[in-house]
């Protein structure tokens, strides 16, 4: 049924004339005479009876009336509800980060977000890459923040990943420490150093790149949070490798130190979607938001870096 019918059934219900719910809807009274005739037809039972001024409903028009208003009011609330997602009126956001990134990056990004579009209330869920993009693909999240290291690509077929920043790895040792004044470290200087990592298996955190520089690091602490890290760090226990996208949440009493290019990993940042999903508004929306703090914090990290070398 062409729910155009009824809007025409209803407004001439409504005025009891097919010459006047022309006038109103824009059309003439034959059209409307037409339109009426194909409603009937369809549903096999006169609607109006043609009285010498104008019309009047049948017994089988008044029991379509209500039904049919029911009909045009629930079309003409899923239209708002979807003007309201597209105009940001509505929607939500659910949004997967890594942990580094939730230090600066993703809260600027939706703070600002949510200045702009404040009906939207996006939620935040951390972890790994690998888990978020499993969440992904199992649609629990919307958009997620991933990092690779280019000999770790991810799947393709899968996700369509654009890459948002690279964030270069810097040294985190005491103000204290001998080398916390040097402009540039390489990763060799540092063999005789304790660590402190997430994991006492270089090959599974940041201390992978020891391991390919030569040297087995040695790790005096395992502690999984950036806070536990650089609070041993500061204490004078040990040192330990930062992403630079972690670097505007060190403690002051911390120095950040870049290494030789040659010894520095570079992860790679990327945003997530499913393959083959158009991203709702809102996950449209907040991708320039992302972009832009992402800017902010690059600048902010090699601010970091330049005050970290003196």
């Amino acid at each position: 049924m062409d729910m155009l019918w009824l809007e025409v059934f209803r407004t001439a219900a409504r005025l009891g004339s097919f010459t006047a719910a022309g006038g109103q809807l824009g059309w003439t009274q034959s059209a409307v005479s037409r339109q009426i005739a194909a409603l009937e037809g369809e549903l096999g039972a006169p609607l109006f009876d043609r009285l010498p001024r104008g019309v009047a409903l049948t017994e089988h028009g008044r029991t379509l009336l209500p039904h049919a208003e029911a009909l045009l009011d629930r079309l003409d609330g899923t239209r708002r509800d979807l003007a309201a997602l597209t105009g940001l009126a509505a929607g939500r956001l659910r949004l997967g980060a890594f942990d580094s990134a939730n230090a600066a990056l993703v809260p600027a990004a939706l703070a600002a977000f949510r200045a702009a579009h404040p009906a939207i209330a996006p939620t935040l869920t951390e972890g790994l890459s690998g888990a978020l993009l499993d969440l992904l693909a199992d649609g629990a999240i919307d958009l997620a923040l991933v990092t690779a290291y280019p000999e770790h690509p991810y799947d393709t077929e899968r996700f369509e990943l654009h890459r948002l920043v690279d964030d270069p790895v810097l040294v985190a040792v005491p103000r204290t420490h001998r080398l916390a004044r040097r402009r540039r470290l390489r990763l060799a200087e540092l063999a005789g150093e304790p660590w402190i990592a997430a994991s006492r298996h270089p090959g599974a955190t940041l201390l992978a790149a020891c391991v390919r520089n030569g040297f087995q690091p040695r790790v005096e602490y395992e502690v999984a949070g950036w806070t536990a890290k650089l609070g041993l760090v500061a204490a004078g226990l040990g040192i330990t490798l930062i992403p630079s996208l972690a670097a505007r949440a060190a403690r002051p009493d911390l120095a950040l130190v870049p290494l030789h290019p040659e010894d520095t990993p570079v992860r790679h940042v990327h945003t997530a979607t499913r393959r083959g999903q158009l991203p709702a508004p809102a996950v449209a929306a907040f991708l320039p938001f992302l972009r832009a703090a992402a800017g902010v914090g690059t600048a902010a990290a090699e601010v970091g870096k330049a005050a970290a070398a003196g």
